[in-house]
C-alpha cells in the first residue's frame, strides 16, 4: 500500500459548514487528488485534554461547540462511523513512544473535525478518530506525536491537522462589527501581519526550517497576534510530525477569512526515494 501524505487545514469559522466558499472546493480537490483511505485520524484544535486522546465510538456524535449562530447550523450532522480499531492501534504506537495515550469513548467529533469533513467526504463513509491537543505542551511535543503516528500513513489513514494558520478572534470579531460600515460592502483588505506570517511560515514549510517552526513564537513575525494562544497551530505539528522523514511540504490553497483568519492549507508528501546512480 502507498503511503498517504499527510495534511494541515485551516477549518474556518463554523459558517464554513453552511458556505464553506473557496475553501471548501479545496477540500473536496484535496480528497480527489488522492486515494480514498481506509481511514481518517483527524487532529482537531477544539479538543484540548492534559494528555494525548481518541475517540473510540463506533457512532460519533456530531457536536455543536459554538454559540450565536443560525439555527440551520445547528441541525447539520456529520454521521460517519467511527473505528474502535484504529483508535486502540493509535494509542498503542503514542505508548510505544512513551506518551499516555487514552481512548474516550463517548466524545464525538467537533466542529474542527466534521466542518471540513462534510467538503472532504460528503458522503460521510470513511471511519473518523479524533485525536485532541495538549497547548500546555507546545509545539515541540505535538510534532514527536505525530512521528509516532507516522507508521498509520503507511496503513491507509489519512492524518489530518485542522486548526488555523492565524487565529486571532478578536481581530475576526473586530472586522465583524466593522464590515458594516464599509459602503457598498467591500470587503477590508487582510491585516497586515495576516499576510507576513502566513507567507513567513510557507517559506519555513517550503525548506524543512523545523528548527524556526518550532520556535515560531520567537522567530515568526506577529507570532503572539497571529496566535494568541497555541491551540489552533498545534495541529500543523502532528501533520507534519506523521509525514516522513523530510517531507515536501506544499501550500494547496490560500486564502485569508475576514481580515484576520489565514486559512491556507498544506499536504505534506513522502520525500521520493534515493535511486541509485
Amino acid at each position: 500500500m502507498s503511503r498517504f501524505p499527510t495534511l494541515f487545514l485551516s477549518h474556518g469559522s463554523p459558517m464554513h459548514a453552511l458556505d464553506a466558499g473557496v475553501a471548501g472546493k479545496a477540500w473536496q480537490d484535496l480528497a480527489q487528488s488522492m486515494p480514498r483511505p481506509r481511514a481518517v485520524l483527524m487532529v482537531s484544535a477544539h479538543w484540548e485534554t492534559s494528555a494525548p486522546m481518541l475517540t473510540g465510538s463506533a457512532l460519533p456524535e456530531t457536536i455543536h461547540d459554538f454559540g450565536g449562530f443560525p439555527q440551520e447550523l445547528y441541525a447539520l450532522r456529520y454521521p460517519a462511523p467511527g473505528s474502535p480499531e484504529l483508535a486502540q492501534q493509535a494509542a498503542a504506537l503514542l505508548k510505544q513512544a512513551g506518551y499516555p495515550a487514552s481512548v474516550n469513548s463517548d466524545r464525538g467529533l467537533d466542529h474542527g473535525a466534521w466542518v471540513p469533513l462534510r467538503r472532504l467526504y460528503p458522503a460521510h463513509d470513511v471511519p473518523v478518530v479524533q485525536l485532541s491537543v495538549q497547548p500546555a505542551l507546545g509545539p515541540e511535543h505535538h510534532l514527536r506525536v505525530g512521528k509516532a503516528l507516522a507508521p498509520l500513513a503507511s496503513d491507509g489513514v489519512l492524518v489530518i491537522g485542522s486548526g488555523h494558520v492565524t487565529h486571532n478572534l478578536r481581530d475576526w470579531m473586530t472586522y465583524a462589527r466593522g464590515a458594516a460600515l464599509l459602503p457598498g460592502g467591500a470587503a477590508p483588505a487582510p491585516l497586515p501581519y495576516v499576510v507576513e506570517f502566513a507567507e513567513w511560515l510557507e517559506q519555513r514549510l517550503r525548506v524543512d526550517d523545523r528548527d524556526a517552526v518550532l520556535a515560531y513564537r520567537e522567530r515568526g513575525p506577529s507570532a503572539a497576534r497571529a496566535h494568541p494562544s497555541e491551540e489552533h497551530f498545534l495541529p500543523l505539528f502532528v501533520a507534519w510530525g506523521a509525514a516522513s522523514e523530510g517531507a515536501r511540504a506544499q501550500r494547496v490553497h490560500q486564502s485569508i477569512d475576514a481580515t484576520a483568519l489565514s486559512m491556507d492549507m498544506y499536504r505534506f508528501d513522502a520525500a521520493p526515494l534515493a535511486t541509485a546512480a
